[in-house]
């Protein structure tokens, strides 16, 4: 798929990469109901896309995402269907074997941190303001608290949603929150090098490996080695495989291309 039209965010496939861009820069890309659609459909295409083999996702402007729409929540605009079309959002992205890389400046709050949660990679600016508000404005910061404990420990994710404190981008790379701290002025550089590398070292073996990663706690031991036995099976009868394989006898780095 190229383009798709979507009212709230761009969705761009660029070769093997496919580009989402939160769209709602006049209100720090707050997410409307209409967002939580957008999201969904555009998850659900990143999921479905036989050819892609990366995720970059990005917001317009000078924040990444500053969560619900809190105008919409206090006109009582935003249905309950909300919170399951973005968690389905979410989870889509978690089991697409794609690799999907999250670039955070300004603001990311609320849905604005539970969307890079469900991301594998994570790069923010120094001065980026991380943090789940949610508990200080009288609701639950949806499965930020499945999620969250898992990358910061439990004891860390208490203390960031029950208080609702933030932390910059330094603060989140040294807790595990993300895993690239840039600064602001090379931030779009950054991520772009970044996004690239990722792109090239996307081998049917490390999307078969994210998504072994994305199940580690949810299966017990028997059954995550028989997942791993299915998963090892097809990434050796790769073409990635071939590839990596014939690099490493002409000694030379590797070229995956499109599924």
């Amino acid at each position: 798929m190229g383009t798709m039209e979507l009212e709230t965010m761009k969705y761009e496939a660029d070769g093997d990469l496919i580009r989402l861009t939160l769209d709602r820069p006049e209100v720090l890309n707050a997410v409307n109901y209409q967002s939580t659609l957008d999201l969904r459909q555009a998850a659900q295409a990143i999921h479905d896309d036989p050819h892609a083999r990366a995720v970059l996702i990005r917001g317009n402007g000078r924040a990444f995402c500053t969560g619900i729409d809190l105008k919409e929540l206090a006109a009582e605009q935003t249905p309950h269907d909300y919170f399951y079309q973005w968690d389905q959002a979410l989870r889509l992205l978690e089991l697409a074997d794609k690799l999907v890389v999250c670039a955070i400046q300004g603001f990311a709050l609320g849905g604005g941190l539970q969307l890079p949660l469900a991301c594998d990679i994570r790069i923010a600016t120094e001065d980026a303001v991380l943090g789940l508000p949610a508990a200080k404005e009288g609701f639950i910061p949806g499965l930020g608290t499945y999620r969250l404990p898992r990358y910061i420990g439990l004891g860390r994710a208490k203390r960031m949603a029950l208080s609702g404190e933030n932390v910059d981008g330094l603060e989140a790379l040294r807790i595990g929150l993300v895993d690239y701290a840039v600064k602001p002025q090379d931030f779009d550089r950054e991520v772009e090098t970044l996004t690239q590398r990722y792109l090239a070292i996307s081998s049917e073996g490390a999307r078969q490996t994210k998504l072994m990663l994305s199940a580690y706690q949810d299966l017990p031991h028997g059954q995550f080695f028989e997942e791993y036995l299915h998963r090892q099976s097809i990434a050796i009868a790769s073409p990635d495989h071939d590839e990596a394989m014939n690099a490493f006898r002409e000694k030379r780095d590797p070229v995956y291309k499109s599924r």
